[in-house]
């Protein structure tokens, strides 16, 4: 079977990102098809390199059942467009910056992550880093929707 390889990505790599990782790390797993698809997160900017996801998205996110303790932020390189087959921004500020670094033989790669999320209106996951806890929540609502129709579009893809 083939393999696919996922970037998800936002600002600082705190919050959105290694959120939609650890999100997407679960519904992988349970699709039996961890073996097949590498899941990453970073961020566009350097701010938190090293540092663990926020408190408030690591609570949020175990709320659900999802661990991200282990992720550390980093940022994106320009080989990451030459690694991973999907470079997903949570926003437009951050793929027009994904789009400024990006080699014109890999923008093809670089989409909004809601662009999997058929059913939604919203097209950005918003940033909830200086809001309250109701905003991680729905960081988590959000990502649950993308994670699921970009599972599905790669579930075609290793067929």
């Amino acid at each position: 079977m083939k393999k696919v390889s996922v970037l998800f990505v936002c600002m600082g790599n705190i919050c959105r990102s290694p959120t939609a990782q650890g999100v997407f790390e679960s519904l992988v797993r349970e699709a039996g098809l961890h073996a097949h698809v590498h899941i990453d997160s970073a961020g566009t900017h350097a701010y938190h390199v090293g540092e663990p996801p926020d408190p408030r998205a690591t609570a949020a996110a175990a709320e659900r059942g999802i661990d991200l303790t282990t992720q550390r932020a980093r940022r994106v390189t320009a080989d990451d467009f030459v690694r991973f087959d999907y470079v997903l921004a949570m926003d437009r500020s951050n793929l027009d910056d994904l789009l400024t670094i990006c080699s014109p033989q890999h923008e093809r790669k670089v989409r909004l992550f809601l662009e999997f999320a058929e059913d939604l209106s919203e097209q950005e996951v918003p940033d909830p880093y200086y809001g309250g806890v109701h905003g991680f929540q729905r960081v988590l609502d959000l990502v649950e929707e993308g994670a699921r129709g970009l599972l599905d579009c790669i579930r075609q893809r290793l067929a």
